[in-house]
């Protein structure tokens, strides 16, 4: 074994964990990718005498009703969960790094930290209490001020918005925490020396700041776009009601109900695979175009 390997094989090791993850959770249950072109009957077991249907059942999914409704509303959720998570944790990373009381920065960090170690379990039952329309603080709120009550979580017409802003609120604060830590390996001379050449601070930021984070920003869209059709089952599970299936709907819950409620277990796995097919390839068009545009890789 060679001194190189020697010292490479600690940070080897500490991958293997992650790798037997991935390997058990992720590759193993790919053979169940056959039961989108059978009609399961789970009696006979995975690998039992099935009935093979062939694209049976994603004609039938593309032909229900409601299954073009689910599309666009996952692809309109997490479109905007998508945009938003990445432009407010920048935008907010850059005022709070021109903070310059350490004890108010600190606090702030912390405050918009938590959210995202709370699941949507807990969050989901804080959401449902203030948004309430009888007894919520919201909407009190908007009666004190003479405005009409809003009935957040079963308003089609307010969900999805009430499902994008929980979501950037939960989250922001991881990534405000990267782009701080992106912004802090930029040279302070670069700062120094535009104060010299008489640039103000939003020249410093869109000339210096937002260039040094180039690489960062590139590397959560990338990381983010191949989530587009996961517009987050937790959070919409936990939040949404037949009475916003029109406009909440998306396709993990879709799934969900008919895998699970309705036992229609091939039908399922074909909407399922439809979905990894998709997010394959937008993830491998946005390595492309980050590749392309600002020489990002991987290896």
């Amino acid at each position: 074994m060679g001194a190189k390997t020697r010292r490479e094989l600690p940070l080897h090791l500490m991958i293997v964990p992650g790798l037997v993850f991935i390997i058990l959770f992720s590759y193993v249950p790919m053979a169940g990718i056959v039961i989108a072109f059978q009609k399961f009957i789970p009696a006979k077991g995975l690998f039992g005498d099935q009935q093979w249907v062939g694209w049976s059942n994603f004609e039938y999914v593309m032909h229900l009703p409601s299954f073009s409704q689910v599309l666009l509303n996952t692809l309109l959720i997490a479109g905007s969960k998508l945009i938003l998570g990445l432009l407010v944790p920048i935008v907010f990373a850059i005022l709070l790094n021109e903070v310059k009381n350490a004890v108010l920065k600190r606090t702030v960090q912390t405050t918009i930290y938590l959210p995202y170690f709370l699941s949507w379990v807990v969050l989901g039952g804080i959401l449902v209490d203030i948004l309430s329309p009888s007894g919520g603080i919201v909407n009190g709120l908007l009666t004190s001020l003479g405005l009409p009550k809003i009935f957040f979580l079963g308003d089609n017409d307010w969900f999805p918005t009430t499902l994008i802003g929980s979501d950037v609120w939960k989250n922001f604060g991881y990534g405000t925490i990267v782009y701080l830590a992106a912004i802090t390996g930029i040279d302070p001379g670069l700062y120094e020396a535009a104060t010299i050449d008489g640039a103000n601070r939003w020249r410093k930021i869109w000339h210096i700041t937002l260039p040094g984070m180039r690489m960062v920003i590139v590397l959560l869209s990338v990381l983010s776009l191949g989530q587009l059709l996961n517009a987050g089952f937790d959070q919409v599970f936990n939040l949404y009601s037949p009475q916003v299936y029109e406009s909440g709907d998306i396709l993990d819950t879709f799934v969900y109900r008919i895998g699970l409620l309705d036992a229609q277990y091939g039908v399922a796995t074909a909407v399922g695979f439809f979905k990894s097919i998709v997010s394959l390839i937008l993830i491998s068009a946005s390595y492309f175009f980050a590749y392309y545009f600002a020489r990002y890789r991987i290896f």
